[in-house]
Formats: C-alpha cells, sequence, structure tokens
C-alpha cells in the first residue's frame, strides 16, 4: 500500500462505502454483525461467528457478508448479533448459542423473517437513554480493517488539523470544547496541551505523548473494550494532540491482562504506518510521529501518571511527589502530555464536529472557566446487582437512577437497590436517596465519590456494606506501591479495623478511628491511590452508619454476608421437603425426610450459603 495524501482518504471512504453497501444491484443484500470483544468471546461468540461463516459459504444466493466488530455493550446477553437486511429495520439477537444460528440465517437472512424467540425487544431501554460519542463506531467497523474506519470519517479530523490548523488552533478548539480528562482526575484536557507545548517551547525539549490503557480497577473495562473495538480512534486522537504539542514519539501503556485489547491495537498501529498516517511525512504534509506499546505488569498504582511513567522509564512504578507537574517533567525528565483511552478517543469527534457542538452536550458552562463543567459524554462499565450489565455510553448530566433504572433494568430477583459504587476501588458507595443525583465531575465529587475512570458497581439489599469497604480497601492495601508512611501504614490499620468489625469484634470507638485515618491519609499521602483510598469507608460511613453501629453494638451482620454475625436457619412454615439443600449441602448438616422439614445442624455448618441460594420456596434464612 503506498502512502497516503490527505485526498486520497475521501476516496478509501467513497470506495469502501460502496463495496459494502446493502443493495438489490450491488454484491450484498445482507450484513451479519458479530460482536467479538472479550465478553462475548468469553459467552462462545467464535462458535457463532463459525457458524455463521459456514453457512455464508453454502449460501452464495444470501448474498451476506460477516462483519467482525469488538463490544456491542449488553455485555450481559451476549453472543450478540445484528442482522441488516434490504427492506427491514436492523435486528439485534441475543444469548446466541450455535444451534440458533441456522435457525436465524434461513429465516432471517434467507426468507426476510424475523425471529422472535431470539430478538432483543424493540421496548427494551438498554440503548434507548446511551449517546455515542467514544463509542461512534461501534457495531460499524472491524477493528481490523482500517479502511472500515475510514469509511467512518476516520483519520478526517487528522487531515483537518495538518492541512488547515495550526497547533494554537487545536489546542484552542480543545480547550473550548471543556474536554475534561476522562482517567478520573477530570483535569482540563486544552489546558494540559497547553502547558506542556509552551514548557517544550520554553526549554526547547521534545515532548511525548501517552496513552495510559493501564485500566485496574475491579470490574472496569471501558479502555480495553475502545481499543477492542475502536483502536484508530485511540491512534488519531493521539496524533491529533502530538501535532498540537510538537511532539514526535508518543507511546500507548497497555495492561498486560488485556491480549486482545493488544493484538487490535498493534495490528491498528501496523496498518496506520502502512497507510502513512504514522512515521514520517504523515499524510504528504510533513509532520512526523510515531507511536511505540509498553506492556505494564498489572499493578494498580501505575495507572498514576508519574508511576506510569517511572514504569515507561524501566524503573520501578511508584509515584512522586505532585509538585513537580509531568506535562513539565514527565517522561525522561522532558514536558509529556498523558491522556487516558477515552480523552483520546474524544479528540477525532471534537475537532470534525467542533468544540460548540460538543458543549451543548452534558452539563455547566465553560465558556470562561474550563473548569466549569462536565461536557460530553462518559463510557460505564455498568456491573454488579443490575439485570443489564454491560458496556454504557451517557450524557454527562443523566442520573444515576436513569442508568441503574432504564439502561440497566433495575435489580434482579425482586431485591431492593442499596448502593452504587461509582470510580473505582477508591469512588464512594451512594445511597438510594441521591439516586436522582446528576453524573458529572463536581456532583460526584459533592456526594464524597468521584467519576473516576467509568466503574460503577451496584449493590442490592444483600450487600454488606462493611464488608464491600473492607474489600476494596484490601484490594488498594495490596495495590499500594508502600512510598509513604499515611498510604501503607493507614491502609493496613483501616483494614485491620474493618476485619474486627466484620468479626464481631468491633469497638464503638472504631468508627471515630477510621474517621480519623482518613483525614490522615487525605491531607498527606503522597499521590492519589493514598488521597482517595478512604471514599469508600467515609461515604459507607456517612451513608449506612447504621449498619457499622449494627456490627459493633448488635454483633449482627445485617445483609448476612459476614459469617461471624449471622446463623442459618430453616424456617419449617416454608420448608417443602424438597431435599434440594440436603443434597447439595458439602458438610452433610442438613437433615429430614422426604415433603417433611428439614434442620440445620450449625456446629456442622460452614456457611457457604449454597443451601441459600438453591432454595425457592425462600424458607432459609440468616438470623
Amino acid at each position: 500500500m503506498k502512502k497516503l495524501k490527505v485526498e486520497d482518504l475521501s476516496k478509501i471512504k467513497e470506495k469502501r462505502i460502496k463495496e459494502r453497501q446493502l443493495s438489490e444491484a450491488g454484491p450484498y443484500r445482507a450484513r451479519i454483525v458479530v460482536h467479538l470483544g472479550t465478553c462475548g468471546l468469553s459467552a462462545g461468540a467464535q462458535s457463532i461467528l463459525e457458524t455463521f461463516e459456514s453457512l455464508v459459504a453454502q449460501h452464495p444466493e444470501a448474498k451476506a457478508y460477516i462483519l467482525k466488530c469488538g463490544c456491542g455493550g449488553f455485555c450481559a446477553r451476549e453472543p450478540m448479533v445484528q442482522i441488516e437486511t434490504l427492506g427491514l429495520e436492523p435486528v439485534i439477537y441475543v444469548d446466541l448459542k450455535p444451534k440458533d444460528v441456522k435457525t436465524i440465517f434461513e429465516e432471517h437472512v434467507l426468507k426476510g423473517s424475523i425471529v422472535e424467540a431470539k430478538r432483543l425487544s424493540p421496548e427494551e431501554s438498554f440503548f434507548a437513554r446511551q449517546q455515542f460519542l467514544v463509542l461512534r463506531n461501534r457495531g460499524k467497523i472491524d477493528p481490523e480493517n482500517i479502511e472500515d474506519y475510514i469509511a467512518q470519517d476516520g483519520y478526517m479530523a487528522l487531515a483537518k488539523v495538518l492541512t488547515s490548523m495550526s497547533p494554537e488552533q487545536v489546542i484552542a478548539e480543545v480547550k473550548a470544547s471543556g474536554l475534561r480528562g476522562r482517567g478520573g482526575g477530570g483535569f482540563p484536557t486544552g489546558i494540559k496541551w497547553e502547558t506542556c507545548r509552551h514548557a517544550g517551547e520554553e526549554r526547547k525539549e521534545e515532548r511525548f505523548v501517552i496513552c495510559n490503557a493501564d485500566e485496574g480497577d475491579p470490574g472496569a473495562y471501558m479502555d480495553r473494550s475502545i481499543i477492542e473495538s475502536d483502536p484508530h480512534s485511540v491512534i488519531e486522537g493521539m496524533i491529533i494532540g502530538a501535532y498540537a504539542i510538537g511532539s514526535r514519539q508518543g507511546y500507548v501503556y497497555i495492561r498486560k491482562e488485556y491480549p486482545i485489547a493488544l493484538e487490535k491495537l498493534n495490528i491498528a498501529l501496523a496498518q496506520a504506518r502502512e497507510y502513512g498516517l504514522l512515521g514520517d511525512n504523515i499524510l504528504g504534509t510533513g509532520f512526523s510521529f510515531d507511536i511505540e506499546v509498553h506492556r505494564g505488569a498489572g499493578a494498580f498504582v501505575c495507572g498514576e501518571s508519574t508511576a506510569l511513567m517511572a514504569s515507561l522509564e524501566g524503573r520501578a512504578g511508584i509515584p512522586r511527589a505532585k509538585y513537580i507537574h509531568t506535562v513539565e517533567y514527565g517522561l525522561w525528565n522532558k514536558p509529556s502530555c498523558l491522556n487516558n483511552v477515552e480523552t483520546w478517543a474524544n479528540i477525532p469527534i471534537i475537532i470534525n464536529k467542533g468544540a460548540d457542538w460538543f458543549t451543548q452536550i452534558g452539563t455547566g458552562d465553560v465558556t470562561n472557566n474550563p473548569w466549569g463543567g462536565s461536557k460530553g459524554t462518559k463510557v460505564f462499565s455498568l456491573t454488579g446487582k443490575v439485570k443489564n450489565t454491560g458496556l454504557i455510553e451517557v450524557p454527562m448530566g443523566i442520573t444515576l437512577r436513569e442508568i441503574i433504572f432504564e439502561i440497566g433494568g433495575g435489580i434482579p430477583n425482586g431485591k431492593k437497590f442499596k448502593t452504587v459504587q461509582t470510580g473505582g476501588p477508591s469512588g464512594g458507595f451512594l445511597p438510594e436517596t441521591l439516586l436522582d443525583l446528576p453524573v458529572d465531575f463536581d456532583s460526584l465529587t459533592e456526594a464524597g465519590s468521584m467519576m473516576g475512570s467509568g466503574g460503577m458497581i451496584v449493590g442490592d439489599e444483600d450487600t454488606c456494606m462493611v464488608d464491600m469497604a473492607k474489600y476494596f480497601i484490601n484490594f488498594l492495601l495490596e495495590e499500594s506501591c508502600g512510598k509513604c508512611v499515611p498510604c501503607r501504614e493507614g491502609l493496613r490499620a483501616m483494614h485491620s479495623i474493618l476485619e474486627r468489625i466484620t468479626k464481631g469484634q468491633g469497638k464503638e470507638e472504631d468508627i471515630e478511628a477510621l474517621q480519623d485515618l482518613s483525614k490522615v491519609m487525605i491531607q498527606s499521602s503522597l499521590c492519589a491511590l493514598g488521597q482517595s483510598a478512604p471514599n469508600p469507608v467515609l461515604t459507607s460511613i456517612r451513608y449506612f452508619r447504621e449498619e457499622y453501629e449494627a456490627h459493633i453494638q448488635k454483633k449482627k451482620c445485617p445483609a448476612g454476608v459476614c459469617p461471624d454475625l449471622y446463623e442459618m436457619t430453616i424456617i419449617p412454615e416454608l420448608c417443602s421437603g424438597c431435599m434440594v439443600c440436603a443434597r447439595y449441602c458439602p458438610t452433610k448438616a442438613i437433615s429430614g425426610e422426604k415433603q417433611k422439614p428439614h434442620q440445620i445442624d450449625r456446629s456442622k455448618c460452614i456457611k457457604c450459603n449454597v443451601c441459600y441460594s438453591l432454595c425457592k420456596f425462600n424458607a432459609i434464612k440468616k438470623i
């Protein structure tokens, strides 16, 4: 492939659109979109793909082609396939098995008849409230084919920047958009770029562009899915950023645990170089820039900017004091501009559609204050005790209630909503009374939580807040680099107190001790890991103090989670004597005759909860 010029992008776009257009006269009448993200593949999407490929090969008269895409978003219903045929609206099929494929192909693709049994109901609201900016190419491109991306206006923003905008104009447009970093800090992106450029110009030093793809929050997979599904959007954003700050070298720091994302990224980088979109003299404009991939070893703390840069340099991933700004003295002590995956993916659409268009989405006013609002959309991984788990993109300002109950479908199994944690392990737990809170940077911070990188974990009535706080403090304890005393010793002391409380050994003064420890950590920890680590504890005390008091004063766990604080029992009036619980009890603690109430020998019971989860009559209780 020859190196592209600017005018070649439009030609490739027109050619690709014509090649893939569905028409009676054209080569194709049907498009079969198969989603092959990590979630889909883990649910069996590869076998779905292979079955469709076999049927398409057997039936050339169908004039169908298969588009292999990344994550479809509705992870709870994978494997997921979308069928597009002439004369019919696109139809999404979910929860597929290989045996379903033949029926769908024969009925829908060949005969034009929708298979209702596996169809995603049109009334399903999972996609209704979403707005795709970062995920704009979801279901439209093969991440391994650069021409698919170009057909969706890919690299047009880069061409616009390189041919008609100065670096200062690019920075001004990003500043005017109000885009704030999506990695957790929420720092205005345009100001970061401007500061980095000025530092490089003043010292006449080279500058670096870095993409933080070291996503380590439990339950978070936004960055992974973006790279798996649309790597070129990230690459294009980085090239534009490099032009703006005057950089010739970029790095993507990606987690070792993301093999599929790494594969897609490397393919995309190779194609971009082949097409002249990376390397020397990009698009014949004289601008040169390239990107190198660095694999992280799985340390959560390397998501922090200074620790990440230390790791890139080959040193231990340990943060440094923040009075030295990485935009001025970052990688190898040179000006460095680090943004996360989602932030970079926003850049092309801002350049293409303009800052004025972008600021119409979201909350606040950034006209005179770059910190004055939350503009654009945010990608979240919606997980936990919610029916519709998945990857979602919503406009800033949407409420938690709309996300959890409209997009997420509410709480499964008739349970009651209890809490939602936003912002990852350092985020806060928010109660039912705050369900109508707008989801934006400032509102979440005021409530004691944070936007973070986009993890959102829902808890129901069976969630113990003390146990949840202990879980996340333990995670942070294990991931702390240990460099500073407040974080290292504070987390250890905090975990020890929470452990005692969950074992029924809590003291009246423990709640105050946890709050005091939190204040010290917030004020004196070296980096954001330690400074934000107390959030789960502080918010769980602030909004669910009665649970701490029940654990300490009554020696009871209201949610029935902490094994030392409850006993299993069978309610005789509700027990049908079906013997299912007795059959599956691993310690043979349950006895009783068929069709007669059973009993639990508490001396043998290990509280594994197998019986509790299997009982269809709600006869087993925790007391």
